[in-house]
């Protein structure tokens, strides 16, 4: 389901030196870390309680990330990842996010999900766990 007016939530984030490798850019490992970041900064935004699904024995996994670099980013540079929700199901979805320095796209992301039980399965979580209830 996509949903209708999509809430888009914008990171801010300034490279730190040591995430940068042997050739001065920011290793391509390290957006990973940088997308997990702005995608938690999103659901918070949204009001989803994260914790608390995680102490009723529910979690959310990656299932695929597809990421196009785009531009190198550098030590110093200000960066700013769009996030936004372009499918939200019970049990699983999609993020879009695009990391910015100024009007340059530096790496571009489509990020599925999905929820799992503790058993590391697919599971439906309760209503109160539902993104689709925060999103719309």
């Amino acid at each position: 389901m996509y949903v209708g007016t999509p809430m888009k939530h914008l990171t801010p984030l300034t490279v730190r030196p040591y995430e940068c490798d042997s050739y001065g850019h920011v290793n391509h490992a390290v957006y990973v870390n940088y997308l997990e970041h702005a995608r938690m900064q999103f659901l918070h935004a949204a009001g989803f309680d994260y914790k608390g699904m995680i102490a009723d024995g529910f979690f959310t996994v990656i299932s695929r990330l597809d990421v196009s670099y785009r531009a190198p980013a550098y030590a110093d540079d200000e960066l700013a990842i769009e996030t936004e929700a372009t499918d939200v199901r019970r049990i699983g979805g999609t993020f879009h996010q695009v990391i910015r320095r100024g009007d340059a796209v530096v790496a571009e992301a489509d990020v599925y999900w999905c929820m799992v039980n503790g058993q590391g399965r697919p599971a439906r979580p309760p209503e109160k766990y539902d993104l689709r209830r925060l999103l719309s």
